[in-house]
């Protein structure tokens, strides 16, 4: 077989097969097939496009490039989340524990944060001594004892991806949906859950814009799981505005703490009982959505969800003390209101510039190698809908740099958006996809 006669079929619009596929993979993960030659093979791709079949196949092949992890020694139906990144999406936090104090067991991997989107990992990092370093014994330990437990994704998890991901990256063809799809869904297919809720946001926050093509996109890796036999569901959310308040680690952290302790923003409770509940029916805890959403809210009044978040972040070797007392977390020096100078309603909060505004005072990552500050970030006043005055408070800046609090004071009024008119129709959950 000729890597040549392989980019030429698809050059011709024409369906590659499993084996042409899967030399593919191999070739280049190896090294055997050189970046021009599989730069020319997505390019093609990127244009002619994969059929459902293609897209699986191209699944299997990057998750059989690398280890497998074996989760069958963890009890009962393992259900993964994954989103596709927003700006304050504190989800994971939250949801992980109260799913797991109903007995679905939660194993997960998960990433750090790159750029305007944050990561679960360095979030739960803000709890003193919380590590994701845990040994394979120690984290099926985990799983089965709490029923719950969380690593960092290891190397060798679909090594095809990474490589033809960073080439992606350098040959714009990373908009392309079945490179997306299989993509995000190799990792959780090698990750080894027997379900996967995934939720795609949609917005100017995420990387779907539009609902057509978070839509797709959720159809397209619920497409995958089910042709390898996993349950799979797709939650289409708004990311136009940040979800919750809080944008920045430590501050997302409170936030995720004050939902189970039944304090939390509406827009991430409705969020966290959609997910929650389908992750339950996934494991085969509830029998349907409304029983799902009944023991969620249960767990939260009773406090259980709120008590597996504590031995979740001592079995991690965290502090599980700060759970009780959030004023232990990581503290910026300064916090500045940031004050109206219009009236009218907030019709929009540009949520990608939020994400940006809260990186640049130190919450996240520009390269891979920034070091990032838990303390600082966002926490807003008001969200899209809410009628403002002249002198209202929209937004706290936590920050440890008074320069970088004064550029971020002006962003902020720059990216919210005050009309006259209520405009406020964007609901949070588009579409469910089964």
């Amino acid at each position: 077989m000729r890597m040549y006669d392989v980019i030429l079929k698809k050059r011709k619009g024409e369906e590659l097969s499993k084996e042409e596929i899967e030399f593919f993979v191999k070739g280049f993960t190896n090294g055997s097939i050189p970046d021009y030659q599989a730069s020319a093979l997505l390019m093609a791709i990127f244009f002619n496009k994969m059929s459902k079949k293609e897209t699986a196949d191209l699944t299997m092949a990057m998750v059989n490039s690398g280890d497998k992890i074996d989760l069958s020694s963890i009890k009962g139906v393992k259900v993964d989340k994954h989103s596709t990144g927003g700006v304050g999406d504190k989800t994971s936090i939250c949801l992980t524990p109260l799913v797991a104090s109903l007995g679905a067991p939660v194993a997960k991997m998960s990433g750090r944060g790159l750029g305007h989107t944050g990561g679960t990992i360095d979030k739960l990092e803000a709890f003193d001594g919380f590590s994701v370093e845990l040994s394979e014994e120690d984290f099926i330990k985990n799983a089965n004892n709490i029923g719950i437990a969380l690593t960092g994704q290891t190397g060798n998890i679909a090594p095809a991806d990474k490589k033809i991901y960073a080439l992606r990256d350098v040959t714009a063809t990373v908009d392309n949906l079945s490179l997306i799809a299989s993509s995000i869904m190799s990792k959780k297919i090698a990750s080894g859950a027997d379900a996967i809720v995934l939720d795609v946001k949609v917005g100017d926050g995420a990387f779907m814009k539009t609902p057509e093509a978070a839509k797709e996109l959720a159809r397209a890796m619920v497409d995958i799981g089910t042709s390898v036999n996993r349950k799979t569901i797709g939650v289409i959310s708004d990311m136009d505005q940040p979800l919750g308040y809080a944008i920045g680690n430590s501050l997302e952290v409170i936030e995720a703490i004050e939902l189970l302790k039944g304090n939390g923003p509406k827009d991430l409770l409705e969020l966290v009982l959609t997910l929650g509940s389908y992750m339950l029916v996934c494991g085969k805890i509830a029998s349907n959505f409304e029983e799902g959403k009944e023991l969620l809210i249960k767990n939260i009044e009773n406090g259980k969800g709120l008590e597996k978040l504590k031995e979740f972040v001592e079995a991690q070797y965290g502090d599980s003390s700060f759970v009780d007392d959030t004023s232990k977390l990581p503290k910026a020096e300064y916090v500045i209101a940031v004050k109206a100078k219009d009236e009218g309603y907030i019709s929009k909060i540009n949520a990608e510039a939020f994400g940006i505004i809260a990186m640049e005072l130190g919450a996240g990552r520009e390269t891979k190698e920034s070091v990032i500050d838990l303390a600082v970030g966002i926490v807003l006043n008001k969200k899209r809908g809410d009628y403002i005055k002249e002198g209202d408070v929209l937004a706290y800046i936590h920050s440890n740099d008074m320069r970088k609090a004064e550029k971020a004071n002006n962003d902020i009024l720059k990216n919210i958006i005050i009309t006259k008119d209520n405009t406020n129709n964007i609901p949070l959950i588009y579409d469910v996809i089964e």
